[in-house]
């Protein structure tokens, strides 16, 4: 007698809770995804009028990393699509997936998760009674497994406590989940309060409108362009597993030296208000193509923190004063919280203890796991994948988590590297690197391409995972849910990037030399004595 399927609760249907929905049906689970709203697509899906509960951007956003970077693994985004997708460009790759897959039978929409409590029989079975709410009807079912997946866009972050004489303020503030679109303050003074991803966008979209816009930032921001070496996405340069290992030759030193002068080459973050204390490994960097010419053009003006608002402007920390102010946005970011959870996990100052940035580890069973709550350097949805694909093993029995007492040692090793290495922050709570993170989960999964055994049997394909952008294919290579068409996808993921460009024909007189290639296999036999030099 076949056994019953394991009933899996997934909170939110978002891009972690599409792949968690996927991964569960991949391993023989049954899941039932709870989502508050009408819509898949979470943080992506635009609306004109924020929801509470979720983050909300704005008609124009564009996301900040490539295509064949941020795709789930066995999913290319089409060919023809952009490389930088604007967020109605995503929402239409989230409903080719859930379509292609068939997951949208799965959701239950307009239902929101009241609690999530352990069952009686707990320590046992693993077991919790999960309340939701659907048009004002409260109802109970009995889960063996549950995926939080409404990441960490969710509670706005509004320090107004920071900033004397706000209330004394007549114009209007507003966080920047508020904002929609800069029409509307057209001959408008403008300040926008921090330098992240977020507030660099508002003060460059806004100043094609206002009079003036002012970016006020407390620490400064080294700030990347989308554009890469030879016109590629800056992720499909950077992030390759030879600039990885790379990296770890070198001392966080000259890692800084090297970085801060390509980016300075561009602009020198000096000379534009922008250069920080703290070196560039040290923050989440900030993409943005358009801030230095608008500063250069004069529409953005970058300030230092406000040390205090007047009745009609701010004062800053280097005492010079604006007046005349129409609006002020914070751009301060999100905290994130579980109010479904009773007595489960606890959030102190968007700090939250878990195995691998996964899994609580105090729990009599290993039946929780929170998906998409990290910050990476590069795309979410695929380490949201990987993730989901180890959580599915670890419900079904096939892989087992270490003791409490070591997953505790790991936990605390990873908070004591963050704090060493980034500013304090709320941000810096929950970075991850994508490659080392990648590798970490894919190493619990079983799914880590094996780069001298691709050496010795498929030289061609090893040469692109070693040398080539650590697209998310790569993880479907080997192990549990390979996929056939994973090299393929490495081989051809150049021409994905080139061919959404080539909308008019040029000769192309670029080619790869025998040089070039020569320096690869050169390179790659190096590397593989180095590595087997350490196994």
């Amino acid at each position: 007698m076949a056994m019953a399927k394991k009933k899996i609760a997934v909170i939110g249907g978002g891009s972690s809770g599409l792949c968690a929905i996927k991964c569960c049906l991949d391993d023989g689970l049954e899941p039932t995804c709870f989502e508050r709203t009408e819509d898949i697509g979470g943080l992506w899906r635009f609306k004109e009028n924020p929801e509470e509960g979720r983050a909300s951007i704005y008609k124009s956003v564009i996301i900040n990393t490539s295509k064949e970077m941020m795709c789930f693994s066995d999913f290319p985004i089409p060919a023809e699509f952009p490389n930088y997708m604007h967020n109605s460009k995503i929402m239409t790759y989230f409903r080719m997936y859930a379509k292609h897959f068939d997951l949208l039978k799965y959701i239950r929409f307009k239902t929101s998760v009241v609690s999530v409590t352990k069952r009686p029989d707990f320590p046992t079975t693993g077991q919790w009674d999960v309340v939701t709410e659907t048009e004002e009807k409260q109802e109970s079912a009995i889960f063996d497994g549950v995926m939080v997946c409404t990441g960490h866009h969710t509670n706005a972050h509004l320090p107004l406590d920071s900033f004397p004489g706000i209330e004394k303020f007549k114009g209007r503030y507003f966080h920047s989940r508020d904002y929609k679109n800069p029409q509307e303050f057209s001959g408008k003074r403008v300040v926008v309060i921090g330098i992240g991803n977020s507030g660099g966008d508002l003060a460059v979209e806004l100043s094609h409108e206002a009079d003036q816009v002012f970016l006020s930032t407390r620490r400064g921001a080294w700030v990347l362009n989308r554009v890469g070496d030879e016109g590629y996405p800056v992720d499909i340069v950077l992030t390759t597993r030879f600039k990885a290992f790379l990296k770890q030759l070198m001392t966080t030193s000259m890692l800084n030296k090297w970085a801060e002068n390509r980016l300075n080459a561009r602009f020198n973050h000096a000379h534009y208000g922008l250069k920080p204390q703290h070196r560039i490994t040290s923050q989440h960097p900030t993409i943005n193509d358009d801030l230095p010419n608008r500063i250069i053009s004069g529409k953005v003006l970058v300030k230092p923190n406000i040390r205090e608002f007047t009745e009609t402007g701010a004062i800053f920390e280097d005492n010079t004063r604006e007046e005349d102010i129409d609006a002020v946005f914070f751009a301060t970011g999100y905290s994130f919280s579980f109010p479904f959870l009773v007595d489960c996990v606890k959030v102190v100052e968007n700090q939250v203890s878990l195995y691998k940035y996964v899994f609580p580890p105090h729990l009599e069973k290993p039946t929780l796991a929170f998906i998409g709550l990290i910050q990476p350097l590069g795309a979410i949805m695929p380490l949201s994948e990987l993730q989901s694909r180890w959580v599915t093993k670890v419900f079904k029995g096939l892989i087992k988590l270490p003791p409490a007492s070591d997953m505790m040692a790991n936990i605390m090793q990873k908070k004591e590297q963050m704090a060493k290495r980034y500013v304090k922050s709320p941000r810096h709570t929950i970075q991850v690197d994508y490659i080392e993170y990648m590798d970490e989960l894919a190493c619990l999964a079983g799914v880590k391409p094996s780069i001298p055994s691709l050496l010795l049997t498929d030289p061609k394909l090893a040469l692109e995972v070693l040398f080539g952008p650590c697209t998310p294919y790569q993880y479907r290579l080997q192990g549990p849910g390979k996929w056939d068409g994973a090299r393929n996808a490495i081989l051809t993921q150049t021409e994905r990037v080139i061919k959404p460009l080539k909308t008019r024909a040029v000769g192309d007189y670029t080619h790869h030399t025998s040089k070039f290639y020569l320096f690869k296999i050169v390179g790659a036999v190096t590397l593989l004595a180095i590595i087997l030099a350490y196994i």
